[in-house]
């Protein structure tokens, strides 16, 4: 004979059915649990997250993508799409960021050429791969918009981030961290904690009057304290009111080193040197090629190898057509002056290709081509005769 259970509303339920009653109540209870515990700390995790990929998408979205052919650079449609308007809504800055965002946080990125040439960054997007075909890619959706086509993989650029997904790795660290920082931060609110203590003489019913009265008088002297520097409370006749203060003083220290060393491990996930991150001024120089090496140039040679497979033929590309990225520099021609007349004057490089590495176009004259060799890099005999000469 089935088991059956009442149900309080007086209906009768089955046994499979009570408990996938119950099982949906109780997941509802687990998931109302975790969101409530998520919200109460997951800015630490915001935080951790935003600093250290807005620091790399600032870095990015300050690069010029020149294309290239051979040594000279074409300023044509795609290049004006690159470096100023992608879209119509969006800035060359503001597209380059959310690249690396959506990049790094969703371990990928796809962006579709619209019929108006306009590059767009889809929100979401389903793939299908294939082992000997090219991969295809189906409802894709930008902002409100879903495009009903079908991409082929040659069609779009798609990058994806060599790392594991960085939002399932943050979210098995941030089980670790979250659960201290909770912890500690819910220590810190009770230290320094005001109590407050009401002694009230006599006994009063629920149905008193006096109740109501007392509690309004409570929280009058609550709002008075808490909202006011210098309150003022008349006493009551048999009414009491004492409040009692931890003498431990209030400290966001510990709270600072959790939050820190969370950071500090989404760091050196991405690749970004954690005293940098500080704004440590000690050796910044170094620090900062670093960065650029190990957490920056990696990306933009993903970025470069996409856009050369996607935006050129085999044939162009081999005939030397390509994009080429020129970074943001962590010295200016200044610093490095002494570097490059050094350079130019043991006839190592020519003065355009010495132009080029300093991010500045070539020059049309002939005397930069050349190769030139100051007297005190020549050898002996050279510069004698060269004396004689003179």
């Amino acid at each position: 004979m089935p088991l059956i259970f009442k149900e309080e509303g007086g209906g009768i339920l089955g046994f499979l059915d009570f408990f996938k009653t119950r099982n949906r109540e109780l997941e509802f209870m687990l998931d109302f649990d975790l969101i409530e515990e998520t919200t109460n700390k997951i800015h630490m995790k915001k935080l951790a997250i935003q600093i250290c990929i807005d620091m790399i998408g600032r870095t990015i979205s300050q690069s010029v993508f020149r294309v290239k052919n051979g040594n000279e650079i074409i300023k044509d449609e795609l290049y004006y799409r690159l470096n100023v308007r992608p879209n119509l809504n969006m800035t060359a800055s503001m597209f380059w960021q959310t690249l690396i965002h959506k990049l790094i946080v969703d371990n990928e990125v796809l962006v579709i050429k619209a019929d108006n040439d306009d590059l767009l960054i889809a929100d979401s997007f389903s793939r299908t791969e294939y082992a000997v075909f090219e991969d295809s890619f189906k409802d894709v959706t930008v902002k409100n918009y879903t495009f009903n086509r079908t991409f082929k993989s040659s069609e779009v650029i798609y990058l994806q981030y060599t790392n594991e997904k960085l939002s399932a790795l943050l979210d098995g660290l941030y089980t670790d961290y979250g659960e201290l920082f909770g912890r500690i931060l819910e220590f810190q609110k009770r230290k320094g904690q005001i109590r407050g203590v009401v002694d009230v003489e006599g006994i009063y019913d629920k149905s008193d009057k006096n109740t109501d009265r007392i509690q309004n008088y409570i929280n009058k002297i609550y709002k008075a304290y808490s909202e006011k520097s210098v309150a003022v409370v008349p006493q009551q006749k048999g009414f009491k009111y004492e409040e009692m203060q931890n003498g431990q003083s209030q400290s966001v220290d510990e709270v600072n080193k959790v939050t820190d060393g969370f950071l500090d491990q989404v760091a050196r996930a991405l690749g970004i040197p954690i005293v940098l991150l500080r704004g440590d001024m000690a050796d910044v120089e170094n620090l900062t090629r670093n960065y650029m090496n190990f957490c920056i140039d990696p990306l933009l040679k993903k970025i470069k190898d996409e856009l050369d497979g996607k935006l050129f033929e085999k044939d162009e590309y081999l005939a030397g057509k390509q994009i080429d990225i020129k970074r943001i520099s962590y010295s200016n021609i200044f610093d490095v002056a002494t570097a490059v007349d050094k350079l130019r004057a043991s006839g190592t490089v020519t003065g355009n290709e010495l132009r080029e590495e300093l991010g500045l176009e070539r020059a049309d004259d002939p005397m930069l081509d050349k190769f030139f060799m100051t007297k005190n890099y020549q050898e002996s005999s050279q510069a004698l005769e060269g004396g004689e000469n003179e």
